[in-house]
């Protein structure tokens, strides 16, 4: 039974994967449940210590942390005003609700509508989209290798099956 259940937690583990690249699916919450269901089931001498388990709650929390300051950061990189990094963050929180085109295009077009009304130039203002959406890759990236962290940490502290 045991068998059973790491093949469970490694498949969830590769749709949390692919989750830190589609922003559908949320990634490392699906690694970290992954973690949780294999130590409940598992037991907890043959699964994540306590220790182990806060980690990935933090590198969880951390990952959402980067959705959020990405297109800020990077609409402000790239000149954006108060007003176009506020419309990126909106942008984000909005876009949510379209799926996977409005994550990526939400952000753009809150920063870009952010400086139009801080009263920028087009050429300004999508200067600042461009940051947004590089933000958000940058975001995107930084999931992916959070994920892969909190995957390594786990397969370190969990005894091997075999």
């Amino acid at each position: 039974m045991e068998l059973f259940w790491w093949f469970c937690t490694i498949v969830l583990f590769a749709v949390g994967l692919i989750g830190t690249v589609v922003p559908a699916l949320p990634g490392t919450t699906i690694i970290l449940a992954a973690a949780i269901i294999h130590r409940v089931m598992v037991g907890a001498d043959k699964s994540i210590g306590w220790k182990t388990m806060i980690i990935l709650v933090l590198l969880t929390l951390v990952s959402y942390v980067f959705d959020f300051v990405g297109s800020y950061f990077g609409s402000k990189y790239f000149g954006a005003t108060k007003w176009g990094a506020f419309g990126a963050i909106l942008g984000a929180l909005i876009g949510l609700l379209f799926g996977v085109i409005g994550l990526f295009a939400g952000p753009v077009i809150g920063a870009v509508a952010g400086e139009f009304i801080a009263g920028k130039r087009m050429i300004d203002a999508g200067r600042a989209g461009w940051g947004s959406l590089l933000g958000n890759l940058g975001a995107m990236i930084g999931r992916l290798v959070i994920a892969l962290v909190m995957i390594t940490i786990f397969l370190i502290a969990v005894p091997s099956p075999f």
